[in-house]
């Protein structure tokens, strides 16, 4: 589900560091964040979660328990409040996170995950995305764990508005504007790919496919047995999108309107 794997970055200017995201608490992870701090004569101060699934948050204690000083920070959504424990810093929608001579600001970004956030990075108009977009792969929306289509599409739209020039996803390459061919056709895209899905998720509901089970064998055949739990949650975003939107709704089974 992770690709290659976790990518994290490290933001140092004037010997203050923030890292985005933790990762799993890897050895080799904790060697190169040591190497990069060295490197840039800098001292880890914060780490920003884009979300907090595990393969970006599990590294939090170890990270702890080598930089003790560091607050970590996060988004909350509704129902976290009560894990806010000591150290820990809420983000807020637009705070500003200062780092050295340049900030970041928190953009909340729901949709994969209902605490999902990016970083923005205004000067070179850069985005730290988190796994809101991967180049050459799909996001899962991860409906059963509060995921939704309908606030992830309004996250795309709202980056885009933000005209990044670079792209830092969590997995996946980093995108660059090349030749035209860059961060905002990546985005519309991944809109354009969802609207094609919705469109897979209609016709087969009107092929008389009525369950969540028989919509995403209908769509994804042939797919990985072990892809499939994560195939039938994006089937089940875009079902309540559709509901949201009147176009089909669960009637003993789903029907178009």
């Amino acid at each position: 589900m992770t690709g290659s794997g976790n990518k994290t970055y490290l933001i140092a200017s004037e010997g203050d560091a923030v890292l985005i995201d933790a990762g799993v608490g890897h050895p080799d992870h904790l060697a190169a964040l040591r190497r990069a701090l060295s490197d840039s004569g800098s001292s880890l101060r914060m780490v920003l979660l884009t979300h907090g699934h595990s393969d970006h948050a599990s590294g939090v204690p170890a990270i702890a328990r080598e930089y003790p000083g560091a607050t970590f920070a996060k988004y909350y959504s509704s129902g976290d409040e009560p894990r806010l424990a000591a150290g820990w810093h809420a983000l807020s929608d637009g705070e500003q996170i200062p780092v050295g001579g340049t900030a970041l600001t928190a953009i909340h970004t729901p949709g994969h995950s209902p605490d999902h956030v990016a970083f923005w990075q205004e000067a070179p108009r850069a985005l730290f995305a988190g796994d809101l977009i991967i180049a050459g792969a799909s996001v899962t929306i991860d409906a059963s764990l509060g995921g939704s289509l309908k606030q992830y599409l309004q996250s795309l739209d709202r980056i885009l508005d933000l005209e990044p020039r670079r792209l830092f996803p969590a997995h996946g390459p980093v995108v660059e504007a090349v030749d035209g061919i860059g961060p905002a056709a990546l985005i519309r895209s991944y809109i354009e790919h969802r609207r094609t899905r919705e469109r897979q998720i209609v016709a087969a509901i009107e092929a008389g496919h009525r369950t969540v089970e028989e919509i995403a064998e209908s769509i994804y055949d042939g797919l990985d047995p072990r892809l499939m739990p994560a195939a039938r949650d994006n089937v089940r975003a875009h079902l309540e999108k559709l509901a949201a939107d009147g176009i089909a709704a669960d009637r003993g089974g789903w029907r178009t309107l």
